[in-house]
């Protein structure tokens, strides 16, 4: 039996924190991939470190924090700021801005990381919504790229548009950390045969991320993803752990 799995940071730029989180999860524990926010101030440092440590790196397609890259009327509010509801923002977005700034971010991914992501995805899953879901898919498409698939809809979706997904989701962000190191394990001793994504979110809270509903429990995830023990048992279980690019 098979199995082979992803273990995915969302929010690589969020913050330096969780930025370093991340790179720590990877090298200390099982993070094997991440999602680079293309709309977030970067730190340069952790950037270069992004670039060469090993991690695949996928876009983070961002329609509900902070502000566009783009000129999109529709996604944004009075402000200028993205809607951070993603029922709310997808039901006001109009295709072609949506079109425009998911282009946008994927050309400063380029920018950034001196090549094309390994998959797509999207904050608070807004990428499974009208009309985002047909500009996130046709993007992938086009970069001949893989993307995250949440459910069996997401699933078949990708599927029939040709596209590579993993064959099973785990993961959760909110209101309670998700991956402590009791749930990790139990994960991965159940894995199902194929490939698996786990959607995580660890990170060190700093003070940039005292605005958000999951700060203190990215380090809880530090702790089920990021350390030896975590690491230990997909190795004794004979789990590949793998990411998007190698589908």
């Amino acid at each position: 039996m098979t199995r082979r799995l992803i273990v995915n940071a969302d929010d690589f730029g969020l913050t330096p924190g969780v930025s370093a989180g991340i790179l720590s999860a990877h090298r200390h524990g099982i993070v094997s991939s991440t999602t680079l926010l293309a709309t977030a101030p970067v730190d340069a440092e952790h950037l270069a470190a992004l670039r060469d440590c090993g991690l695949g790196v996928g876009i983070h397609v961002n329609l509900t924090l902070g502000r566009p890259l783009s000129g999109a009327r529709s996604l944004v509010d009075i402000d200028g700021r993205f809607v951070r509801d993603p029922g709310h923002a997808a039901a006001r977005a109009n295709a072609r801005d949506v079109e425009r700034e998911v282009s946008a971010q994927l050309e400063k991914f380029a920018v950034l990381m001196r090549r094309e992501p390994t998959h797509l995805d999207t904050h608070h899953h807004v990428g499974l919504l009208a009309p985002v879901t047909e500009v996130v898919l046709d993007a992938a498409r086009r970069l001949g790229v893989a993307v995250r698939s949440q459910n069996e809809t997401a699933r078949a979706r990708a599927l029939t548009a040709g596209l590579r997904t993993p064959d099973h989701f785990f993961g959760e962000s909110g209101p309670g950390a998700y991956w402590s190191l009791a749930r990790t394990l139990a994960h991965l001793r159940a894995l199902p045969a194929g490939v698996s994504e786990f959607m995580a979110h660890p990170g060190w809270c700093d003070d940039a991320l005292a605005y958000s509903r999951y700060g203190r429990q990215r380090e809880t995830e530090m702790i089920g993803l990021g350390t030896a023990a975590a690491r230990a048992a997909v190795s004794s279980l004979g789990i590949r752990l793998s990411h998007f690019g190698e589908l």
